[in-house]
Order: C-alpha cells, then sequence, then structure tokens
C-alpha cells in the first residue's frame, strides 16, 4: 500500500500545491483508489508515475469544488486513453451522480466504460477478498465524510526450516502445508500444517479525513491508523477563521492522532496564506508538540504503508518521509 499525495491546498491552487486529491496504490490488486479529485488532479497524475488505467473508485469526503471539479476531465481523459472497458465507481454524497451526468451531458461526454455510483452512507461501504473500507461521517460545512482502508489480516509466515528439519519433500505438500491444511506424508506421518504457519499478521490501515474540525467521530475513524492524513488548513492562531469554516488547526490535526493511538500523522490542505515564510513549519511545530510522529505533506510526496510485526507494531517507522514541504 502506498499513498501519494497529488494536491496538498485548500480553496485554489497555488505555485507549489495543487488543491485536494491522494492516491492509494493497492498493488495487491494492480489497482488504484483516489480520495477526492480536485481541478488538475488529471494534470497531476501525469506527472507522476501512476496510471489511471488502474483507476477502479474514486471516493469523495465530500461536494466543495475544491475536491471535486478535477472529476470530469479525469473521466473522460480515462476514456480517451484507452483504459478500457473497466468501470469506475465513485462514492460520494447525494448530488455526486447528478453533478457528473450534467458535466458530461452539457459536454457530449461519452466515456466508453460504465460509471457507477454509489451514496454513502456510515459504514462499510466496499470490500473484497483483501481489503475493507468504511466512512464515517465529518463535522464541515456541508455534508462530509472521512474513510479508513482497512486491510484484512494476512496469513503468517511459512517456517520452511521447519518443514526441512521434519524432511517434508519440497513442492506442492509446501503450498498446502502453508494453507493450513493437515496433509499425510509418503511414509505415514500427518502433519497439520498450522504447525508450520505463524500467527497472521496484523494488516494495514489508513485513514482520511477529508475537511472536518476536531471531532469524536474523526477520532474513532482513525483508531490505531498506521497513516492518518488529517487537514490541517490553519494555525491555532487562527483559530477562529477555522471555526467560521469548519476546518481543522494543526493542533487539532495532532489531538486527533494522539487519541486516535495513530503511528504516523500527515498533515494536508494548507491555507494559501501560509504559502511563504515561516508558517508552515510553525504547522509543523504546532502539530509535532502534541504528535511528534507528524510529518507535512506536499504534493508527490509518497509514503509507503508498513507491514505491522507481531508485536503490533509498525516497521520501518523511522524511515517516515522527511516532514517538509
Amino acid at each position: 500500500m502506498k499513498i501519494t499525495f497529488l494536491g496538498t491546498g485548500s480553496a485554489c491552487p497555488t505555485h507549489s500545491r495543487n488543491v485536494s486529491s491522494l492516491a492509494l496504490q493497492l498493488p495487491e490488486m494492480a489497482t488504484m483508489w483516489l480520495f477526492d479529485c480536485g481541478e488538475g488532479t488529471q494534470h497531476q497524475i501525469l506527472r507522476s508515475p501512476l496510471r489511471l488505467s488502474q483507476l477502479d473508485c474514486i471516493f469523495f469526503s465530500h461536494l466543495h469544488g475544491d475536491h471535486l471539479f478535477g472529476l470530469p476531465g479525469l473521466l473522460a481523459s480515462r476514456s480517451l486513453q484507452n483504459a478500457g472497458h473497466t468501470p469506475v465507481t465513485l462514492f460520494g454524497p447525494p448530488g455526486l451522480e447528478d453533478f457528473v451526468r450534467v458535466a458530461l451531458g452539457v459536454s457530449h461526454t461519452h466515456p466508453g466504460y460504465p460509471i457507477k455510483f454509489q451514496v454513502l452512507e456510515p459504514g462499510v461501504i466496499y470490500e473484497n477478498a483483501r481489503f475493507q473500507v468504511v466512512c464515517a461521517p465529518m463535522h464541515h460545512r456541508v455534508e462530509s465524510f472521512g474513510f479508513a482502508v482497512l486491510e484484512k489480516p494476512l496469513p503468517g509466515a511459512f517456517n520452511i526450516e521447519l518443514a526441512h528439519s521434519l524432511n517434508i519433500p519440497e513442492g506442492p505438500l509446501y503450498g498446502r502445508l502453508k494453507a493450513g491444511e493437515t496433509v499425510t506424508l509418503s511414509d505415514g506421518r500427518v502433519i497439520d500444517g498450522k504447525r508450520l504457519v505463524g500467527k497472521d499478521r496484523p494488516g494495514r490501515r489508513f485513514a482520511y479525513t477529508g475537511d472536518t474540525i476536531y471531532s469524536n467521530s474523526a477520532v474513532a475513524l482513525g483508531l490505531d491508523a498506521d497513516v492518518l492524513v488529517h487537514e490541517a488548513t490553519y494555525l491555532q492562531a487562527d483559530e477562529m477563521q477555522a471555526r467560521r469554516g469548519f476546518h481543522s488547526t494543526a493542533q487539532g490535526a495532532a489531538r486527533t492522532a494522539l487519541e486516535a493511538g495513530a503511528h504516523s500523522l500527515y498533515l494536508t490542505h494548507f491555507s494559501a496564506r501560509y504559502e511563504t515564510g515561516p508558517q508552515l513549519s510553525a504547522l509543523l511545530q504546532e502539530a509535532q508538540a502534541i504528535f511528534p510522529q507528524t510529518a507535512l505533506a506536499y504534493d508527490f510526496l509518497s509514503v509507503e504503508i508498513p507491514r505491522r510485526d507481531h508485536n503490533d507494531k509498525c516497521l520501518h517507522d523511522e524511515d517516515m518521509a522527511p516532514a517538509g514541504a
């Protein structure tokens, strides 16, 4: 699992930041998902190693333009790039389908693949053999949701040394034993595959809040997340402005990560007022004073979401991307 920030600014693009979009790559499925799709998202994808042909789901936190206006062009480009007939499913609040139908209809755009729509409701909104996606309501000026991607537990490692010590011949038997089956060897011995496989490994957890003020719902969404991506539009000194827009401060984002027991926090959705000068550093310092494992996101930052060991700790936390912009 790897996330790539395609836009880390709020409201409108700046010289160094595009508006909100984040890609999640799932190599296990040869798939890419997007979370929000602000204006210019397809341009950001062109400047990255990501491929529209692998896109099959887009999750919209809410329908403000800086999270939505890149969608019609992206859908059209995906069709023109010969992405085949693979459908794309759009998850979002009520009104998303109306927006897409009108935009594509008025522009006489006819994508060569099915577009499916799913209206968000709290709870599990997507599930397959490897992953589950949960959404929960956030607190913003309009109906808004956050998302958690939960990887299901992975089978434990096969103890090949033990298998060798038991003189089990290599080959198809190893596959059956790794799957936990009980097999009978040619010499009559019965081997329980569960003896040769370690404990299940915990799945990874990624959470994305979209736009929200501090809330218990955001804390619950980010519970035990390996990576929590939380908006931090303002400094605490601008808290009144944050409250008027129902946005979070860096301090509020850090408080959410701390109470959720997250393993790492990436701040995003910065106000353009902090584009120059020392304010970005102040945002980071404000958050790290509460939650030290905090970094500032920037456009095209990629973060590998690490696997955990059996002690339920993240591996390679020391390799967390540098906090820079």
